[in-house]
């Protein structure tokens, strides 16, 4: 079974900390990737661009963080994301319930699904194990 790598894109360290002790609690081979801001994630991709083996499979992307929030992130990896070596699951991360945000997420083909914060623990087992499943 190969291992999934997540990226993690949140400033907020209770969150990141909750979603990794869930992750780890599902017993699943997985990897974490911690990135406090979208311009630090952003720099892991195009550092990693050609590195199939060094990138996520699957983003956690918050909304509102400081330096390059979520949707100035989304416009960046838009433009990355041909050449990118390997296709990722991009999800966004909101503690907003804003129809508004919503639907602008949407905007974005690449992205699977808007999740409200913090995620569950059974959203998180059934995403893995999808991509799991598929490789």
């Amino acid at each position: 079974m190969k291992t999934v790598r997540l990226m993690i894109v949140d400033d907020d360290e209770l969150v990141f900390f909750l979603t990794s002790r869930m992750i780890a609690a599902l017993h699943l081979p997985t990897e974490v990737i911690s990135c406090t801001d979208g311009l630090e994630a952003i720099t892991y991709f195009k550092n990693n661009i050609n590195n199939a083996d060094e990138l996520p499979d699957v983003v956690f992307l918050d909304l509102s963080m400081p330096i390059m929030d979520g949707w100035e992130f989304l416009d960046e990896y838009s433009v990355l994301r041909s050449g990118i070596a390997k296709q990722n699951t991009l999800y966004v991360l909101s503690s907003s319930v804003s129809p508004h945000d919503v639907e602008r997420s949407k905007q974005y083909s690449f992205v699977v699904d808007f999740c409200v914060k913090p995620l569950s623990k059974d959203l998180i087992h059934k995403i893995l194990t999808e991509l799991i499943a598929q490789q």
